[in-house]
């Protein structure tokens, strides 16, 4: 579950004492001995809650035994319980704490690796074989209006890149082009050869109206410094063409690139790049010969789902605004509207991809630059596109992610169903010792727990209108929190500590995002506070005041 895997560990058994990772021998056996009292079974009056009681003491024992053990507390740090269980041995050679943790180290690095390759391994077999492709189709709406039809021309291109071997790569491609009565194609057929681990080299051989033979080889100079150099014959005319790209990195989301191109289109060009999370910007300074250009871009993610961009040309034969926004689908397929206006005219460009596969098709919507039109050009996609996301992608979005939710409920309701048994169980054992504190806090006019919800993010910010699938990724926690509220008036929850392993809580949704949401009141004010699953919470705090 992904969750659990990209996370960090789960604490639980710093959860079940409610003490930090952090905590001294001395703050481990006082916690022990304020959940010995409230579980152990000869204090249960309920003869039927004996075997609750009974369970959970063994629980609490068990954490305690594990956590004032020294070398048992450290292998559950970095391992967690899995460490504990793998069979790691204990004795003689691993008496000293030195030696522990070097032997430690070793394991840990060891995993490292053996996950590494893993990873290596898979990405291999996925890429063993990759198909990619572009359909283009130059679509005009003034030449329709004029009897001409509304296709202005179609392109396609298409490639194959298979690892042949470990270090070899074949590469198979073509392109077919038609614009009005005319029209080429051609076929591209390259190898690769990883020489070395900071070299490489690429033979490139095209036929058709421009046949050519060309070679170009890579080297990073430096972790910061890659130098790629290629040269390439034109069959027809004999013309050679050369270029060489330097590119550095600046940072860790930033590089600068200089080409140089010698040859029927020399040029100086530099450039710059930045991409991280949130935004990715990119621009260019293009000098030739007898040519100039310039161009830029900035795209920015409002969300994982969808992003916004523009971008810009300028120069001897472009000018060009383009503004569009982007939505991805799934982990393949993603849709993106953009509108242009410059010399060339008013367009829309609409763009969908599926895997490694394009299709682009840009309309011409005018070759005139009235104001009015491109106004009305620039509203319709835009709302297009909002109208497409409220109801087409939205709802489709929902309906994969409620299937989802379905079936990770599927696979894992037995399991959680226990949990939440053994949760309900725990809450019993702790009611009478909350319902007191409760009391005591109401009296005094202090920290009162009203409302306390953990699970799913989802689910959590459509409390108030739950389905039942939501109502199934959720539990209530106000008793469990109502007892941990100190007699001073004050709950805190450890940072770093998943909030599952708590008392009286459970995992209502493995492999889901959660949170925990708490409404309390304090003296006459009225609070609401939401915190991730592995954040600190400290309540009362002004700053939730509703």
């Amino acid at each position: 579950m992904k969750e659990e895997e990209e996370g960090p560990l789960d604490r639980e058994l710093y959860a079940l004492l409610h003490i930090s990772p952090k905590a001294s021998d001395e703050e481990i056996k006082k916690a022990y001995r304020q959940w010995a009292q409230i579980y152990h079974p000869d204090k249960c009056e309920a003869h039927h809650m004996k075997d609750a009681a009974t369970e959970n003491f063994q629980r609490v024992s068990s954490a305690y035994e594990i956590l004032l053990d020294e070398n048992k507390r450290k292998i559950y740090d970095i391992y967690g319980m899995e460490g504990l269980t793998s069979g790691l041995e204990l004795g003689k050679k691993l008496n000293k704490v030195e030696e522990l943790k070097e032997e430690l180290e070793r394991l840990r690095k060891l995993k490292e690796e053996l996950e590494r390759l893993r990873k290596l391994k898979e990405q291999e077999i996925s890429a063993h074989f990759q198909p990619s492709g572009t359909m283009w189709a130059d679509m005009s709406l003034p030449d329709l209006l004029h009897g001409h039809g509304i296709m202005r021309g179609m392109a396609m291109t298409s490639s194959v890149h298979s690892h042949i071997s470990k270090h070899n790569i074949l590469s198979i491609g073509g392109n077919l082009e038609v614009n009005g009565d005319s029209g080429y194609g051609d076929a591209t057929v390259g190898f690769g050869r990883q020489i070395s681990s900071v070299s490489s080299i690429e033979f490139i051989g095209s036929a058709g109206l421009w046949p050519l033979i060309g070679v170009q080889t890579s080297r990073n100079l430096s972790s910061h410094l890659t130098a790629t150099m290629g040269l390439s014959m034109s069959l027809r005319d004999g013309s050679l063409n050369l270029s060489n790209t330097w590119v550095r990195r600046l940072s860790e989301s930033t590089s600068g690139n200089i080409q140089l191109a010698l040859g029927s289109d020399s040029a100086l060009s530099v450039g710059c790049r930045k991409k991280n999370e949130k935004l990715s910007a990119a621009g260019q300074l293009k000098c030739g010969i007898d040519s100039f250009a310039a161009s830029a871009h900035y795209n920015h993610r409002f969300s994982s789902k969808s992003h916004g961009r523009i971008a810009g040309k300028v120069g001897s034969n472009a000018l060009e605004l383009e503004v569009g926004v982007g939505r991805k689908l799934s982990n393949l397929s993603s849709v993106r509207i953009l509108y242009s206006i410059g010399i060339q005219g008013i367009s829309w460009k609409f763009k969908l991809r599926r895997g490694g596969q394009k299709l682009v098709i840009p309309i011409l919507l005018s070759g005139d630059l009235d104001p009015v039109f491109a106004a009305a050009a620039f509203i319709i996609p835009t709302s297009l596109y909002f109208v497409l996301k409220k109801f087409v992608l939205k709802p489709d979005y929902r309906k994969r992610e409620k299937q989802k939710a379905l079936e990770n409920m599927e696979k894992t309701s037995k399991p959680v169903l226990e949990a939440r048994a053994a949760a309900d169980k725990a809450q019993k054992l702790l009611q009478n010792v909350a319902n007191r504190k409760q009391n005591r806090q109401l009296e005094i006019g202090g920290l009162v727990i009203t409302k306390a919800w953990y699970g799913n993010l989802n689910a959590l910010k459509k409390r108030d209108e739950l389905v039942e699938l939501n109502d199934s990724l959720v539990i209530d926690v106000k008793l469990p929190l109502n007892f941990l509220v100190s007699d001073s008036g004050q709950l805190k929850l450890h940072e770093g500590v998943k909030k599952s392993g708590i008392m009286g809580f459970c995992d209502p949704c493995p492999g889901e995002p959660k949170q925990l949401y708490v409404e309390y009141t304090f003296g006459d004010g009225r609070y609401e506070v939401t915190v991730d699953d592995y954040d600190k919470l400290l309540i009362p705090q002004e700053e939730h005041r509703i």
